[in-house]
């Protein structure tokens, strides 16, 4: 495989998932751990991501506040607008981190009157932007590689918790494997977000469908909502049609 073709295949697991792993992409590839580590640090070099110790993360991940470089960003957008269906005044909702997340933030009514809990700081910065809201940032550990809150203490509060409403971006959703990620303590942490909320939405663009990664989250059939870019009605979507799961 040409250097092109796999800076090309790097990045677009870097767009989808926003982290990798060295050890992921080895595998993915069929290279040795020397050439990935370079291709991480050619890319670095010209400023397409963020190497860090085992593996690389998303530019786009890291802030709020320069949204220029935010991967499907169109699509995020029909995301955002169709999930602030779902929420209405009086709501407690809890929140994931993440560039969808943020965008559907930076999409609600200005004058929303609802309670938020979040995991992610950047997301609570734009929540305070909204004068009736209510934003309670639920602390912790900090994780640099996904920017949100984690840890013991963090489950400690999520189980204090009774959301009407959860919102959850994702690395890979699968009709089989339900929704699934890479990073044991996030797995853990998204568990008991959805265990602290009457309902869950998972926003999710289509490129990561029909994606499975190591570790699961949820079945299907566990979460209410289903938001992506596509029609309701789109072919695409056919196998996620299972009891209990609405897709908007």
């Amino acid at each position: 495989m040409l250097k092109k073709e796999r800076h090309d295949l790097i990045m677009r697991q870097i767009n989808l998932h926003n982290r990798v792993l060295t050890s992921d992409l080895v595998q993915l590839l069929n290279v040795s751990e020397d050439t990935i580590r370079r291709d991480l640090q050619e890319l670095s070099d010209e400023n397409f991501l963020y190497k860090v110790h085992g593996g690389a993360l998303s530019k786009s991940y890291h802030s709020s506040f320069d949204d220029s470089t935010v991967y499907a960003k169109e699509a995020k957008i029909v995301i955002a607008k169709k999930t602030i269906s779902l929420i209405k005044d009086g709501m407690v909702i809890l929140t994931g981190g993440g560039t969808t997340i943020i965008e559907l933030v930076k999409q609600l009514p200005e004058n929303l009157q609802a309670t938020f809990f979040t995991i992610s700081p950047l997301v609570a910065v734009e929540l305070s932007k909204y004068p009736r809201a209510e934003v309670i940032l639920i602390g912790g550990l900090f994780s640099k590689n996904s920017q949100i809150t984690y840890g013991g203490h963090v489950i400690s509060q999520l189980a204090e918790i009774n959301a009407d409403l959860c919102l959850l971006g994702t690395s890979a959703l699968h009709p089989q494997s339900g929704l699934t990620d890479t990073d044991w303590e996030i797995n853990q942490l998204k568990k008991k977000m959805l265990n602290s909320s009457k309902k869950t939405a998972v926003l999710c663009i289509s490129e990561k469908l029909n994606i499975a990664l190591r570790l699961k989250v949820a079945a299907l059939e566990n979460i209410t909502y289903l938001v992506t870019e596509l029609e309701p009605n789109d072919s695409k979507l056919d196998n996620y049609r299972v009891k209990n799961l609405q897709i908007l």
